[in-house]
């Protein structure tokens, strides 16, 4: 398979790359994290929700930039799993999301917070994404779709590691009547995996360069830390990691596109990816958090931001041992 970039993909990631470098800096990420959150709305993104119309080859390679800057806001779950869900139901409200008109999230895990088989109408839901930012609320029951003013009267805010993104408990209004059949949501939800990935993999990758840059600058008896040779060992099997799991969301992502060109069921390619992308990431929190030392560990270092991130996203939609489990079954089935 190619990965090469075209010329418009070369463009797209520039363009978000300088997008978030201007609308996105370490700065904003913190004024979110200690709390404000008009901040996290980070509306510069919205033209970029349409993404979540197109390939996914595409979409990949904005979310890895949004992993790298750790955006906060709406984009991953307006872009990967809001907009696929509302244009497979011919909805009205589609065009909106995709132009940043209308900001959605997505009430789809029940109380067990499991994401491979949606909560049944009426029933509790859990891990709804940044639902004080949002206008509506994409219900999503079995085999149905329904829409709900966004609202957090009577929503209970979990309390988790990510301080740029709210996760919420809800109960909500409306009931899933738009019929979407259980094939469509499970390609939705492969979609939006794999995107997820691509986020953990820029996160990853964004925590290596910050160790690799303290290397350079951090003295030890008279030499910068990063020529040791133990420190350089652990910064050469992250980066092998890190480059491993991106080529596998790459691949994923064209399984999805091109289900069947790539000689493998397609079914596969996004428990294969989450779990790769999971554990680079844990991978990349473990190294990097070694290779800084204590001032890794502290609220005025950067670094937490990005742990966190990679924390919380190593358990959003499914952990490593999770999408491990669902690939073995597809296998032995």
């Amino acid at each position: 398979m190619d990965f090469t970039l075209t010329d418009d993909q070369r463009a797209l990631v520039d363009a978000v790359s300088s997008l978030l470098r201007r609308a996105c800096p370490p700065a904003l990420v913190r004024q979110v994290a200690e709390g404000d959150r008009a901040a996290a709305r980070l509306n510069a993104l919205a033209d970029f929700v349409a993404v979540g119309d197109g390939p996914v080859t595409d979409h990949v390679l904005v979310a890895e930039q949004l992993g790298r800057n750790c955006a906060p806001g709406m984009w991953f779950v307006a872009s990967a799993l809001a907009l696929p869900l509302l244009r497979a139901a011919g909805h009205e409200l589609a065009d909106g999301v995709a132009a940043g008109e209308q900001v959605a999230t997505v009430a789809w895990a029940g109380a067990d917070g499991r994401w491979s088989v949606p909560a049944a109408a009426g029933a509790e839901r859990t891990f709804v994404l940044d639902l004080d930012l949002a206008d509506v609320v994409v219900v999503v029951g079995p085999e149905a779709i329904g829409t709900a003013d966004a609202g957090t009267a009577g929503a209970r805010r979990i309390d988790w590691l990510d301080l740029t993104r709210t996760a919420w408990t809800m109960t909500p209004s409306a009931t899933a009547t738009t019929p979407v059949d259980a094939g469509t949501l499970g390609s939705v939800l492969a979609r939006a995996t794999v995107v997820l990935a691509a986020e953990q993999c820029g996160t990853a990758r964004r925590m290596f360069d910050l160790a690799v840059a303290y290397a350079k600058e951090r003295v030890q008896f008279d030499r910068p830390i990063g020529s040791f040779q133990a420190v350089q060992h652990l910064l050469a099997d992250l980066a092998l990691d890190v480059e491993r799991a991106w080529s596998v969301v790459q691949w994923a992502a064209m399984c999805l596109d091109e289900p069947g060109a790539a000689g493998v069921d397609a079914a596969r390619a996004p428990h294969v990816a989450k779990a790769a992308a999971a554990e680079a990431a844990s991978h990349a929190t473990k190294t990097s958090a070694q290779v800084h030392g204590g001032i890794g560990y502290t609220w005025e270092h950067d670094l937490h931001l990005w742990i966190r991130r990679a924390m919380t996203g190593a358990h959003l939609l499914g952990t490593a041992d999770e999408h491990h489990d669902q690939l073995a079954a597809l296998v032995l089935d």
